[in-house]
């Protein structure tokens, strides 16, 4: 092995993947370490990643089929060659170590490093863990969670709860949050054209937006009248609420915010989906939420807000139960308490650490020397 350690980063198809990963390379670049990532040609990463000045390689997306079909048949050849594809860059990067965050590309990553002796360590995002990290947890060195809810072990190795490794904004926030909160406030409030003394509440269904939010919000708006709204509607669906709040000088509309560390430093209440980097970056941050789980897949999102609920930094409603009597019952009370508001926002403080990407790349360190 060569003095300095080179990890190939592998997951992909969507920023719940890719961001703690990049969190993750970018801390150890920070320390000297080789980085290149892999993922699959159609996913985020193939911006992302060299954006971000890391080197990609990709990997054909060979889902398993759930179903007797014809792409049943095919699937233990194409697997073979994503796992022999897979060899080759650990073969053309000089891997000393593996890093997966699971996804489609992960599988067959985390086997060819088996095979060739390449130890392995695993980022599980969710509560809910997925079947390529399933898998991987039976051969890793380590298993690093989220949450600390999530049954994933690792069968042989060491498990540990980090938190998420935070996009550098988040992180940066954090401190400041931390050390001036009023600082970090009145300075994204001035880049949102803000009043950074008046209670605000952050609308998101993040980046592709949530409907049915927005639809709830809408018929609840003669009651925000007195509060400050941010409400990032999602790409498209922003016309409405435009049109409905015309008359409401207080009521900021976005479709979408791509510094959502802005919208989070004004926050005094969330109103959210819960995916994994959401439901960790509002911990992390110290800023309560009321959860409103999407509601398709596993449940992972509802047991994603689960650590922080119990803590007391979060509510959660599902979305079949979320209509204007919550909001006019549940979260609207909440904005005119703000020692409630406070005291949920320490809560939640304690339930994320700030500092996961620096906590994987000791593991980085410690596993692939």
């Amino acid at each position: 092995m060569s003095e300095t350690i080179h990890a190939v980063l592998a997951g992909g198809g969507t920023a719940g993947h890719v961001n703690p990963l990049l969190s993750t390379a970018i801390s150890l670049q920070g320390r000297g370490v080789e980085v290149s990532a892999v993922g699959t040609p159609e996913g985020l990463e193939t911006d992302l990643v060299p954006a971000a000045g890391i080197e990609l390689d990709t990997i054909e997306k060979v889902p398993f089929p759930r179903r007797p079909n014809g792409a049943m048949l095919a699937f233990p050849s194409r697997f073979r060659a994503a796992v022999s594809h897979a060899d080759e860059i650990l073969t053309n990067r000089n891997a000393d170590v593996m890093v997966g965050f699971g996804g489609f590309v992960s599988t067959p990553m985390y086997l060819a490093a088996r095979r060739r002796g390449i130890p392995v360590i695993i980022h599980e995002q969710n509560a809910k863990q997925g079947l390529a990290n399933r898998y991987g947890a039976r051969f890793a060195k380590v298993v690093a969670l989220t949450f600390p809810s999530t049954s994933l072990k690792a069968r042989d190795g060491e498990t540990v709860a980090i938190g998420l490794p935070l996009r550098p904004a988040i992180a940066e926030l954090a401190w400041e949050r931390l050390t001036d909160p009023r600082g970090a406030r009145v300075s994204a409030a001035q880049k949102l054209g803000l009043d950074p003394d008046k209670t605000t509440l952050v609308v998101t269904g993040g980046s592709l937006g949530a409907q049915h939010l927005n639809e709830v919000v809408e018929q609840c708006l003669p009651l925000l009248a007195d509060v400050q709204v941010l409400h990032l509607t999602g790409r498209g669906k922003d016309a409405a609420i435009r049109q409905a709040t015309e008359s409401m000088p207080d009521y900021h509309v976005l479709d979408y915010l791509s510094e959502m560390e802005n919208a989070y430093a004004v926050a005094d209440l969330v109103l959210c989906r819960s995916g994994a980097g959401t439901v960790a970056e509002l911990s992390a941050l110290g800023i309560p939420a009321f959860f409103v789980p999407l509601a398709i897949g596993n449940g992972e999102q509802e047991l994603n807000a689960a650590d922080s609920i119990r803590a007391g930094g979060a509510l959660l409603v599902r979305d079949k139960e979320f209509d204007a009597q919550v909001m006019t019952q549940q979260v609207i009370p909440l904005l005119a308490a703000p020692e409630k508001l406070a005291g949920m926002g320490e809560a939640a403080r304690g339930v994320s650490p700030v500092d996961a990407a620096e906590k994987l790349a000791d593991l980085v360190l410690k596993v692939g020397r």
